[in-house]
Order: C-alpha cells, then structure tokens, then sequence
C-alpha cells in the first residue's frame, strides 16, 4: 500500500522486522464487530483486549447516545499490534509518537504497541488506542465540524476509559499522563482553545499544554452542574455556521469566568467520572484463530506493505514477500499479501496472477479482489482500448460488491471507470460515490472528491456541507485550506449551475481508495 509521509518513515522498520519472519511466530487475528485485531501474544489476552475494545465501543456509543450501524467486515478497524515503545518509535521514525491510526476507505488501521493490562487506570499504550479510535468513532458517527480542542479533549476524554471484571467501564477518569502540562502556570487559556489563530499567535516556545487544557475544558463542561447543556450549545451554533469563538462566547458566556472556574476545578483533588454497568453496555462475540503457519510468517511483511511504502521499499518489500510466497505457494493468506506487495512494486500483471490463486484457494479475501482491481485499473491508464480495459478491471470489483456489498472501494472505482476515460459518470455511478464516502466518513480525500462532483453538479449548498468538515479539520493540512478555498468561492456560486474551480487552485489527488495522496495518519501527540 503505498503512501506519501508514511512511505518515509519504514528505513528503522525494516530492520527492526529483519528477526521477526520466523514462521515460529505465535500470531492470532481477533474479529468482532467493530474491530480486527493481528497480534503475535497469548490468545486469553488478545480475546480481551478485543472483549475491552468492544466494551469500549459501546460505551462511547451509550455516552454520545450515538447508535453507530455496524461496518461491513473490511470497514472495521483493523489493529496490528507491533511490539514494545522502541519498536513503534522505530516504525515511525520519530521519537515523540507512541502509536498512530490511519483512516482511509480501503480500510483504516491502528498500528500499537504490545497488549498490556493494569488492574485498575490503563497503560498508555492502551490510553494512545483508546485515543484514536475515539477520534475514529465521533468522524464515523458525525459529520459535524469539530475545532480542535473538541477534538483532542473529547478523545482525551475517552482515553482514559478502565474495564473492571464485572463488565463494566469507567469513562472520564482523570488524565494522569496530562498532570506535568496542568501542572505549569503559562497555559493554554479557554479563549486561545477556541480560538486557533490567538493559539497560534502565542504559542511560541513556551510548553504546550493545550492537549491537558483541552481535556480539562471538556472534562469540566461535562460534569458542572452549573454549565450542563452549554457544549451542546457551543455545538450546535457552530452547526449553524458560528465560528468557535463565537459560539463560545454565546455558549459559555463570559470567557474570564470560566476561566477562573477552570482553575479552581484543576485544583481539585478529585473530579467525578461515569462508570457504566455491564448489563447497559452490548455485549459482542469474538472469534480468535491461530493464523497458519505461512500466512504468520507474512504477518512482518504485510503489516510493512499496510504500513505504507514508497517505490524503493516497495521493491526490498517484494523480495521478501516472494520468498515466503515460494515456501507457501497454497496459502491464500499468503499469496494476498504477495499481491499486494507486488502492486506496490508496480508489477500489475505479477500482482494479478498472485490474486487470481488467492481467490481460487479461498474466494473470501476481500484484499485479492481490491489488489487485482487497483492492478487491472493501473493497466487500463495505458490501454489500447481503455473502454475495454476499463470495463474488464471493473470484474474483480463487482465480484467485491456482491461478496461484501458495502464495501467502500467498488463503489469509489465505478465512479472512477467512468471518471477517467473523461466520460460523464452516470447517476448511479454517482450515488455509489456518493455512498462510499458515507460508509468511510473518516477517508477526508474521499469526502473533497465528493464535494467537488456535487459542486459540478450545481449542487452547490450541497457541496458546501460536505467540504465544511474539511475545511475546518484542525488536522487537515494542505486538504483543509484547499477545501477552505472552494467552500469560500461556493458562496458566491448560483444554485443549480456547474461550478468549476479556478484553474489557479492545485488540486490536489485524492482518489482515497488505496491511501494514495491521501495519507491521513493520525499520531498520538
């Protein structure tokens, strides 16, 4: 799978992986609901830990009285837990990132350290998943825009979530790991949190602890008896178009007094959380198998080529994924994920015959079917006959769509077969684009191409709600200023007529299926 920052960020990786493809390896996959767990550990406590995460999910769905549909199986998080804090730091590349998740339509990913378990508060390795999945649950249940210290306070919020033996769960526990940033006497004030541009302005080299100030303003809304319904005030008025500041303004009234309120409620020595008892929370079954003795050998290669890749890793990553495909040729696990890495490599015809076994030995693999049609639409680029070729590569996705009929990348690369023969996408090539962003809400590139067929369309209002997201991400970077551009020039678009973006904005290519140009990876901070 190849990416943009990610691809950079794999040189440690591969030395780090150079002991682990023995096929000794002890590797199991969890499934349930809402998630697919790879671990090389001891199964009780891989079961658990899928056991707490689906816990976890309901309680967030019980908290935000949010009732989120379950995914279609390939849209489930998929978590690969990849070893100790050195291990992840050298995955990243970067000394200051403990764990990171990536969203995307193909399918979005954890990417964690080892599963440990305390008694009593979490560990921070499960704090920073917690985290993540929290940002992943609140994009995939709303399409509300949320400013950025919402974001990371509300996950915050989360994050600290404990599961005692008897099925229940704590949510809103304190964060621990936050004490050394409250602890400072130049923080982040409440008008800098909802105010970006006035936290930009300060921010300077002084210490940041806009992540423990974030937590502690959402923590406080939540529980003061004084202020309950004022955040979903705030809310729901920037729903309505007021900027963060504004609606803070209206919401929370006077800005100095909540901010001496604050102060005397991070002096308390002990704050309220809610604890939930099992029989409210939906229980949910997990599978667990021990994955064959090939398909573990792969596990180090495939989780590279998931990871991300750039051309020069592509092809060291091929290599070895053909070595162990030469000692496990009848494994459709196997012979997947060799697919994959040769589509990365950039051999169409090599990565297509390596699905077509995977497909004949096991028709159940989504990935075999999504890498032979990435494969197949890459050759149809250059075709004689692109029509031909275009309609051929559509096969392997149609049969996707009638095997998993919700999952998201069919439905994106019917769009697309029209969309790059220069042909008008018919209307329900349309509505299926259309659909698979609302089954992937969380793949923003996916979103921006949406917004800009709905803008072609003259669907101007339109258009503009499904850039509004973007354009506000506090996470966004080139994509949300881009999506603030247009948002800005659809006001002034009529109704009704094709809008068109002026030649002068570079726009970028966001066709978010495989994670190309699309690198949406979210780190713990």
């Amino acid at each position: 799978m190849k990416t943009g920052v990610a691809a950079r960020l794999l040189g440690a990786f591969l030395l780090w992986f150079g002991w682990a493809t023995s096929a000794s390896a002890d590797w199991h996959v969890a499934e349930s609901d809402n998630f697919v767990v790879y671990a090389d550990d001891r199964e009780k406590d891989i079961r658990r830990f899928a056991e707490y995460l689906e816990r976890y999910h309901s309680a967030l769905e019980y908290v935000l009285s949010r009732d989120v549909p379950k995914p279609s199986p390939s849209n489930r998080l998929t978590i690969f837990v990849v070893g100790g804090q050195k291990d992840i730091r050298e995955l990243t590349g970067s000394s200051s990132i403990a764990g990171f998740y990536i969203p995307r339509a193909s399918g979005s990913m954890a990417f964690v350290q080892d599963i440990t378990f305390k008694s009593d508060y979490p560990s921070f390795t499960t704090i920073i998943l917690l985290h993540e999945y929290a940002h992943h649950f609140l994009i995939s249940s709303s399409r509300m825009s949320m400013p950025r210290w919402l974001s990371e306070g509300s996950a915050e919020f989360f994050s600290s979530a404990s599961f005692n033996k008897d099925g229940s769960v704590k949510i809103g526990r304190d964060a621990r790991y936050r004490a050394y940033e409250l602890a400072g006497s130049n923080s982040v004030s409440v008008e800098e949190l909802l105010d970006p541009e006035l936290y930009e302005e300060n921010r300077g080299d002084r210490r940041d602890d806009f992540y423990g100030r974030s937590w502690l303003l959402y923590h406080f809304l939540q529980f003061s008896d004084d202020r309950q319904g004022q955040l979903s005030e705030y809310a729901q008025l920037m729903a309505q178009g007021m900027s963060s500041l504004e609606a803070g303004q209206t919401a929370f009234g006077d800005l100095k007094s909540l901010e001496r309120d604050l102060v005397l409620y991070q002096m308390e020595r002990r704050r309220a959380y809610l604890e939930l008892p099992a029989e409210i929370l939906t229980q949910t079954k997990v599978t667990l198998r021990k994955l064959p003795e090939g398909e573990a050998e792969m596990m180090p290669i495939r989780i590279r080529s998931q990871h991300g890749v750039n051309e020069e890793k592509a092809q060291e990553i091929v290599l070895d994924a053909r070595e162990v495909a030469a000692d496990y040729p009848s494994d459709a696990g196997v012979l997947t994920a060799l697919a994959e890495a040769e589509y990365d490599a950039g051999n169409d015809d090599a990565a297509i015959a390596a699905a077509d076994k995977a497909i004949a030995l096991d028709p159940s693999r989504t990935n075999a079917y999504v890498q032979k049609g990435y494969a197949m639409f890459r050759k149809a680029e250059t075709a004689d006959d692109r029509d031909a070729a275009y309609t051929k590569a559509m096969k392997p996705l149609g049969a996707l769509n009638r095997l998993e009929n919700d999952h998201p990348v069919p439905l994106m690369y019917y769009y697309r077969s029209f969309a790059e023969r220069g042909m008008e996408p018919p209307e329900d090539a349309r509505h299926a684009l259309e659909r698979a962003a609302q089954l992937a809400p969380f793949d923003k590139g996916l979103w921006f191409q949406v917004a800009m067929m709905q803008a072609q369309e003259g669907k101007i209002e339109l258009a503009g709600l499904s850039l509004a997201p973007l354009a506000n991400d506090p996470h966004g970077g080139a994509l949300a200023s881009r999506a603030a551009t247009i948002r800005k020039l659809l006001d002034d678009a009529p109704e009704g007529e094709a809008f068109l973006p002026p030649v002068i904005i570079d726009m970028p290519d966001v066709v978010g299926a495989d994670g190309n140009d699309n690198d949406d990876r979210e780190d713990d901070d």
